[in-house]
Parts: C-alpha cells; sequence; structure tokens
C-alpha cells in the first residue's frame, strides 16, 4: 500500500473542526475521488491565495463536482489550522474527499522540501520519465502515477522528474512546471497540457515585465540540448535553476536570464506578504 498523506504537525482541519494528529488517517485517499491544493506558508501567510483557490474552483468544474464549502470558509480553515499548530513555516494541504455521496474536507500540514541554497547556486538535477496525467488541468490525487514518480526519483537520486508525452514533447514537472530559455526568449509547454501553476502564471507575468518573451509551444524531448537553460517553478522550489537532465548537463545557474527570473519571483513574493489583506 502507498499512502502519500501524512499529517505532520500536532493538529489538522476535518469539516471545519480541529482535530488532534493522533486521530488522522491518511488512507481515506483510496477511496473515491480526491482535489487538492497545496499552499505554502511563509510567515503565518498563505501564499497566493485567491491563485489557489480559483484553480481549486476550476478542478471542481473539470470534475462536474459542485463547491461543498464557501471560499470565506476555506480561508477561515487556513488561519484556524496556522493558529491551532503556531506554525508560521511549511505546506498546507487541502483536500476535499468524495466518497459514497458524501464530501468531506480536510486541510493539514505536510512534509516538505525546499530546496537549500546550495541548489540555487549550483542548480538541480533532473530525469525525464515518459509518463502523463489523464487530466493535468484538474488537480486530482493520483495514487498510482504518484508511487511511480517517485519511485524513479528515488532510484535516480534525483530532484525532479520532467514528463514527456506519448508524443515525446515536454509537458512539466511531476510536481512543478518547466520553463526552457535561449536568446530572450522563455519557453513552456502549452498550459492545455499541464497543470495551470499558481508560480507558473506569476513567472509568465513576470518574465514579460523583464522584457523576455514567452511562448507556449510543444518542445519535443531530444530538442532540449539546444537550450540555454531550464528551471523549475512551483510552490516549494519557487524558481529553481536544473544542472542536468538525464545525462545531458546546463549551466542554468550561470544564465543571466534566470537569474533575473528568479530576483523578480523572490521580489513578488516580498511585496505580497507585505501587503497582504486576510480579508481579500
Amino acid at each position: 500500500m502507498y499512502c502519500m498523506e501524512k499529517c505532520v504537525e500536532n493538529y489538522f482541519v476535518l469539516n471545519e473542526e480541529i482535530k488532534d494528529k493522533k486521530t488522522f488517517d491518511g488512507n481515506f485517499v483510496e477511496n473515491g475521488k480526491s482535489l487538492y491544493e497545496v499552499i505554502r506558508i511563509i510567515d503565518g501567510i498563505p501564499l497566493f491565495l485567491g491563485n489557489h483557490i480559483k484553480r481549486l474552483e476550476n478542478s471542481f468544474k473539470i470534475e462536474k463536482l459542485s463547491f461543498p464549502v464557501s471560499l470565506d470558509n476555506i480561508k477561515q480553515n487556513i488561519f484556524k489550522l496556522i493558529e491551532a499548530n503556531k506554525c508560521e513555516v511549511g505546506n498546507v494541504k487541502l483536500v476535499f474527499n468524495y466518497f459514497e455521496n458524501k464530501c468531506d474536507f480536510y486541510g493539514y500540514f505536510v512534509q516538505h522540501k525546499y530546496p537549500d541554497e546550495y541548489d540555487y547556486i549550483n542548480g538541480v538535477k533532473t530525469i525525464l520519465y515518459h509518463g502523463e496525467r489523464s487530466n493535468p488541468n484538474a488537480k486530482v490525487i493520483n495514487l498510482n502515477f504518484r508511487k511511480n514518480v517517485d519511485k524513479k526519483i528515488k532510484e535516480k537520486g534525483v530532484f525532479e522528474a520532467i514528463l514527456v508525452d506519448r508524443n515525446g514533447n515536454i509537458t512539466e514537472g511531476s510536481k512543478s512546471n518547466i520553463f526552457m530559455v535561449k536568446s530572450n526568449t522563455v519557453y513552456t509547454a502549452p498550459v492545455e497540457d499541464v497543470l495551470p501553476g499558481i508560480t507558473r502564471e506569476i513567472i509568465v507575468e513576470i518574465c514579460k515585465q523583464c522584457g523576455y518573451t514567452v511562448v507556449d509551444e510543444k518542445i519535443n524531448y531530444k530538442k532540449i540540448d539546444q537550450f540555454e537553460g531550464l528551471f523549475i517553478s512551483g510552490t516549494s522550489p519557487k524558481v529553481l535553476p536544473i544542472c542536468q537532465v538525464d545525462d545531458i548537463k546546463f549551466n542554468s545557474q550561470g544564465t543571466e536570464m534566470i537569474r533575473n527570473i528568479r530576483k523578480a519571483y523572490d521580489d513578488y513574493i516580498s511585496n505580497y506578504i507585505k501587503n497582504f489583506d486576510s480579508r481579500s
């Protein structure tokens, strides 16, 4: 049995009630269908909260399910969770589990792996993984897919797996989005082929503000060596340079474009936290 659901802090939320971690059973995701979001908490602030809730709504629409709680209730439960655990840094997972004509709402802190400064300075290693999600636009828990990818990542000792679809095109990372750069142009897979990441949306706008051209294009994995550099984007990694894909090495961390994008994104986060209003 493969269970990825673990509550790492003392308390979790179940249907708007605070519960002790001892009563948490992570096997609930094996039953029915589960839609989810993972939100990063920095200084007690849920990062890009409004964007995450909008994406959650979109996942429900794609799966033709009704949204069971109000948006305000979701916000209140996140802050309730932060307060109960006295935890101001980490990743919070929100899960709506549909089983036997009932929907249960879970909110809990999950284990996170943030890159350290060494990773940002030197870049991280990745592999190509030939596989794709059944519906890349919706965040639906798929235990078998996650298990197979995690196994390969562990075997190869890499940070992330870059997914390649049945046509040989690069889509996204298993837990992130992927960007490729060359000649002042940033390339990424078309949004219909990927999970439209919150960080991805913001980075696309940041790239444009930096004066870079952004191109949504299907890129065959055999052409990956034509790029000057690549980077991962996501809730935990933020903007993280890639130094290697399988046996192909890159100097992404030394690429001025990627350094500029990373700094602009970090500045964007700082401004968001500074100006955060829980009422909005």
